[in-house]
């Protein structure tokens, strides 16, 4: 089982990203599905979470310019990035709340990372 994201780059303030998160393998049921972000010397920071249901809650920083989605048929998670600032550069990982087999307990699996960086 993992997470794979992608979309990360370098963009220039005010322009829009859209990073993609794919979990695969022999999964049972997903619950909630997030991004987080760590600037350098920064801790990491929760962005954005989307319930199963979709359900959907953002850090205040990030209000009105991101938007988080997911496709169940496909097990993926997105995050629209409009009005890219320069303080939203860091590295973006998302993370799902798995359930592997029916029965068992879910756990959290994090992606690798991608970095965005907002620069002109």
């Amino acid at each position: 089982v993992q997470l794979q994201a992608s979309g990360g780059g370098l963009v220039q303030p005010g322009r829009s990203l859209r990073l993609s998160c794919a979990a695969s393998g022999s999964i049972f049921s997903i619950n909630d599905m997030g991004w987080y972000r760590q600037a350098p010397g920064k801790q990491r920071e929760l962005v954005a979470v989307i319930t199963s249901g979709g359900s959907t809650n953002y850090a205040d920083s990030v209000k009105g310019r991101f938007t988080i989605s997911r496709d169940n048929a496909k097990n993926t998670v997105y995050l629209q990035m409009n009005s890219l600032k320069p303080e939203d550069t860091a590295v973006y990982y998302c993370n799902a709340e798995l359930t592997l087999r029916i029965g068992e307990l879910s756990d959290v699996y994090w992606g690798q990372g991608t970095l965005v960086t907002v620069s002109s």
